[in-house]
C-alpha cells in the first residue's frame, strides 16, 4: 500500500481562482475608475459586510438569491449566517434601516466580492467582483436613464469598445399571460418557450396571444424598431402601460446619451429574479459574458429603486490592456529623494536590499525596465 499523495497547494475549488499580476491590479484599477465616475455624479460609497445573518440577508430582495447563497453557523450566536451572493439586497437592506431618513432620492455606490454556490448555467466563477449604482426613491423614466447612463460613462473612463444597452420589460409578458386562464402546465410551457425564442412552440402554445407573443418575439433588436411594434401591437391596458413606460425611458435615455446602442427585447424575462420595472443587459462585441445588469425593484420597504451592477473582472477583458507603473530598479547608492520624486511621478521603485556586481542585470531578473543611476534615471534595452 503506497500513501496518497499530498495535496496540491495550488489546487482550488471549481470556480475560484488566484488573480495574479498585473490582472489584480488592473481589476483593482479599473474599479476605482468607475467609483470616481460614480462619485462624481453624488452617488456615496458604502460598503456592506460580506457575511450576515441569513434571515436578514435573505429577507426582502434578498430572498431571490437565496439559492446561491452559501451558509454557515455562527459559532457565538448559533444563528445560521449566509454569504452575499449580490449586494443589491444589501443596499436595500441599508436604505430602509440605517439611511431610512436620509434625504430621496438616495443615491449610493458600492464596490466588493460577493460568492456564488453554484455558478450556474450563466455563470462559471462562483466568486465575483462588484462595483454598481443604486437611486432609490424616485419611480420615473429619468430615474432609469440615469442609471444607463452612468453606465455608459463609466465604460467608456474604462475604454471598453462596442458596448451596448439592450433594455426589457420582465413584468410585460406575465401580464399578457395574465389575460388567458391558462392551466399552470400550459403557462410553464409557454413560458419555456418564451424563454427558448422558440416561435413555432409559442404560435402552438400561446393560443389567442399567439400573433401578439410572436409579433413580439420578432421585435427583438434596435430600440426604435422593436419600440414601433409595441406602438402598433393592440394591447390590453395593463400591458400598454408596461409599454409606455418602456418607451419613455429609451426617450429619457437617448435624450441624456445621444450616441448610446439601445436595443429592446420587449419580452425577455429570463433571470430577473427581484426587478419589477425597466431593467437593462450590458454587453461589449466580442464578449461572451454580460459586462453588469441591473434595473427598477422595490427596495425592503416597498420603496421604489433602480441600479446596476457591473462586472469589474469581466470588463477586464473587454477593456483595452492598461499600462501599469513603469518599474525602475534603485541599487543602495543612489540619493534617497530620488525614489521619492520618481514614485511622485508615477514610477514603480524597487529597493535593492543589499550591494549588486550588476545593477542593470538585477533590475531585469526583477522586471523592471528602467534603471537609476546617480540623480536620474536610464532605460534598459
Amino acid at each position: 500500500m503506497t500513501d496518497d499523495p499530498p495535496p496540491n497547494p495550488a489546487l482550488l475549488p471549481a470556480g475560484f481562482v488566484d488573480l495574479l499580476p498585473p490582472d489584480a491590479e488592473a481589476e483593482a484599477a479599473g474599479m476605482e475608475a468607475l467609483m470616481r465616475v460614480f462619485a462624481a455624479h453624488g452617488y456615496s460609497r458604502v460598503k456592506p459586510p460580506l457575511l450576515e445573518f441569513e434571515d436578514t440577508l435573505l429577507s426582502g430582495s434578498g430572498a431571490a438569491v437565496a439559492e446561491q447563497a452559501f451558509r454557515l453557523m455562527d459559532p457565538d450566536t448559533r444563528r445560521m449566517m449566509a454569504l452575499r451572493p449580490d449586494i443589491t439586497p444589501q443596499i436595500a437592506r441599508i436604505a430602509a434601516t440605517r439611511l431610512a431618513d436620509a434625504p430621496r432620492p438616495l443615491r449610493l455606490s458600492y464596490a466588493g466580492l460577493c460568492v456564488l454556490a453554484s455558478g450556474g448555467a450563466r455563470e462559471s466563477d462562483r466568486q465575483i467582483s462588484q462595483a454598481g449604482i443604486e437611486l432609490i426613491g424616485p419611480d420615473s423614466p429619468e430615474a432609469d436613464a440615469e442609471i444607463v447612463a452612468l453606465g455608459a460613462e463609466g465604460l467608456a473612463a474604462l475604454g471598453v469598445p462596442d458596448v451596448s444597452f439592450d433594455l426589457t420589460m420582465p413584468p410585460l409578458a406575465p401580464a399578457l399571460m395574465a389575460e388567458i386562464d391558462y392551466v399552470p402546465d400550459e403557462r410553464l410551457a409557454l413560458m419555456r418557450a418564451l424563454d427558448r425564442k422558440d416561435a413555432a412552440a409559442v404560435a402552438r402554445l400561446a393560443g389567442g396571444l399567439a400573433p401578439v407573443l410572436t409579433e413580439l418575439l420578432h421585435a427583438a433588436g434596435p430600440a426604435e424598431r422593436a419600440l414601433a411594434v409595441l406602438a402598433e401591437l393592440d394591447l390590453p391596458p395593463s400591458v400598454r402601460v408596461l409599454s409606455d413606460r418602456l418607451a419613455a425611458t429609451v426617450a429619457a435615455i437617448t435624450a441624456r446619451v445621444p450616441d448610446i446602442r439601445l436595443t429592446v427585447d420587449p419580452i425577455e424575462f429570463r433571470g430577473w429574479q427581484y426587478h419589477t420595472g425597466v431593467c437593462v443587459t450590458v454587453y461589449a462585441r466580442g464578449q461572451h459574458q454580460e459586462l453588469g445588469r441591473g434595473g427598477r425593484y422595490r427596495s425592503n420597504d416597498d420603496e421604489p429603486a433602480c441600479g446596476l451592477t457591473l462586472r469589474p473582472e469581466v470588463l477586464l477583458r473587454a477593456a483595452p490592456v492598461r499600462a501599469g507603473r513603469t518599474r525602475v530598479f534603485l541599487p543602495v547608492d543612489v540619493y534617497p529623494e530620488l525614489g521619492r520624486r520618481l514614485r511622485d511621478d508615477g514610477y514603480a521603485t524597487v529597493d535593492a536590499l543589499g550591494p549588486v556586481t550588476d545593477p542593470a542585470a538585477e533590475a531585469r531578473r526583477l522586471g523592471c525596465a528602467m534603471l537609476a543611476r546617480g540623480d536620474g534615471i536610464v532605460a534598459l534595452d
